[in-house]
């Protein structure tokens, strides 16, 4: 798959700067990310440096322009160009979904009491936090040098920070032992949810690299 992507993109035109675009919305849905985050760790009052609205916005006609040049280049070139055409706009899809879960993130640090700070919990929270942050870098520099080794190199990461964030909220039902007031409870369940979606979405991303696009989503498939 990516050798087809490079082979288009190397041509000037509308599927290269649709191409540039996915990658600047992934670089705007990264700040969201960890400005989203501080908003709800580290903020009383869920303060905020940028205005999440615009950056959404701003997200969303990006993800329109991609469509747009993409059915624009499909409708004057070469039908071979179809399945490249429809992994762009899978990726696009799977960017702005990012942005809606940062956006829901701002929600809850606005609905929560203060920061959101339990320390039996800090470990797990950061690693997670960390792992999700780390991993938006590799996919960026995956695209930006057309490189799927790389890509690979989130997937398993990812995986596990999904069944961790999983475990986490298993354990907020089922453990009765723990001493935590509802608000955080509701807030910690929560939170891992969106990062875990976040990590499904960026996996999606980092998948169109490596598989054909009837695949993306999905565990490369080994050839024997």
């Amino acid at each position: 798959m990516l050798k087809e992507l490079q082979r288009i993109f190397q041509r000037k035109g509308l599927m290269e700067q649709a191409l540039d675009e996915s990658i600047e919305m992934l670089k705007e849905d990264w700040e969201m990310f960890r400005e989203s985050i501080k908003s709800l760790r580290e903020s009383e009052t869920a303060e905020i440096g940028i205005d999440i609205e615009e950056k959404d916005l701003k997200i969303n006609k990006f993800e329109r322009d991609v469509r747009k040049k993409v059915l624009t280049h499909l409708a004057v070139n070469d039908v071979a160009d179809l399945n490249a055409g429809l992994v762009l706009i899978s990726i696009v899809i799977d960017i702005e979904r990012i942005g809606d879960f940062t956006k829901n993130i701002v929600e809850l640090a606005q609905n929560h009491p203060g920061k959101l700070y339990v320390e039996a919990w800090e470990e797990q929270i950061k690693k997670a936090e960390q792992t999700v942050s780390d991993n938006f870098g590799i996919l960026i520099k995956a695209f930006e040098e057309s490189d799927p080794e790389i890509a690979k190199q989130l997937l398993d990461d990812l995986w596990q920070t999904k069944k961790d964030c999983d475990a986490c909220i298993w354990t907020l039902m089922k453990d009765k032992k723990q001493k935590i007031d509802v608000a955080d409870a509701v807030a910690i369940a929560l939170y891992m949810r969106y990062l875990k979606r976040i990590s499904s979405h960026l996996m999606n991303a980092a998948s169109s690299m490596i598989n054909p696009f009837h695949r993306i989503g999905y565990c490369e498939k080994v050839r024997k």
